[in-house]
């Protein structure tokens, strides 16, 4: 039996998007069985950065996390597919790039733990919210 068909939602980082690489980065999602059916550039504002992390707002590294997010344009998408949340996190690699697997996008692209150059739902639960956050059903076209 298949794996049960996914969304989780993708944003490709300012560090990413500065350096040009949303290409590469949507190749490895591609090449991967993925596929983007929904995106928008957009360049957050303070208010939906803070809302979109609101979950990490007593964390230490909040502030930074917003002003890194609000530094430049940011790519926002819907990927979907057979276990997209796990497969996109396996894909994007470890949270510090410097302990990703060889091939992931964050140990080939990300500039420090901060500017991992992506950001992929945790979870499912997470994946809606997220993907609502940013999408109307009938942006996402399958």
């Amino acid at each position: 039996m298949g794996a049960a068909k996914e969304r989780t939602l993708s944003i490709i980082k300012p560090d990413a998007t500065r350096r040009n690489l949303t290409g590469k980065i949507n190749a490895k999602f591609e090449d991967s069985g993925l596929h983007i059916v929904a995106q928008k550039r957009l360049h957050l504002t303070q208010e939906q950065a803070e809302k979109f992390y609101e979950v990490h707002r007593e964390r230490p590294f909040f502030k930074d996390l917003v002003k890194f997010m609000i530094s430049g344009p940011v790519v926002v998408q819907v990927l979907e597919g057979p276990d997209a949340v796990s497969q996109n996190r396996k894909i994007m690699g470890a949270t510090n790039p410097a302990n990703a697997e060889p091939g992931t996008i964050r140990k080939e692209f990300a500039e420090s733990i901060e500017a991992n150059s992506v950001h992929g739902s945790d979870s499912l639960d997470n994946a809606k919210r997220e993907i609502t956050f940013f999408f109307s059903e009938t942006e996402i076209v399958g």
